[in-house]
């Protein structure tokens, strides 16, 4: 399977459609444009000519990549979940937060969301453990 071109660069934008196509194909693995179809059957009303579509444009970004086996190819994503999310989070936080600071994006989800003890356990423990990091 073809790989994207450089490993170090920033994992290209997806679109909101584009994200619902890639998090099939990170949960399921390899899979052909009809067991994506399938996979999204239920979940969303596209048509199969969508999903195909959805495919190719995220094939032609470089976030999959193809492989012809027999007269159908089967589609892999290259780009792994978490780089996708830490580029969608870095983009957000400068479009909306205008920059670096992650104090205030925590403090508006914190502030407008009901937060249960585990969440509120769970992000004491992540600051906790990144307060005792050296810089």
């Amino acid at each position: 399977m073809s790989k994207s071109n450089d490993p170090d660069s920033e994992p290209p934008s997806i679109s909101k459609a584009e994200w619902a196509v890639m998090r099939e194909l990170w949960d399921g693995g390899t899979m052909t444009a009809n067991e994506v179809v399938a996979r999204l059957k239920g979940k969303r009303e596209w048509k199969p000519k969508t999903v195909h579509t959805l495919i190719r444009r995220l094939a032609d970004k470089g976030v999959l990549a193809a492989e012809r086996v027999g007269r159908e190819y089967r589609f892999q994503a290259v780009v792994a979940e978490r780089d996708c999310q830490m580029a969608e989070s870095r983009s957000f936080l400068e479009r909306v937060f205008g920059g670096t600071s992650l104090a205030p994006l925590v403090a508006t989800f914190v502030e407008e969301r009901e937060l249960d003890e585990t969440e509120v356990a769970e992000l004491r423990r992540l600051l906790a453990r990144k307060s005792k990091r050296k810089p």
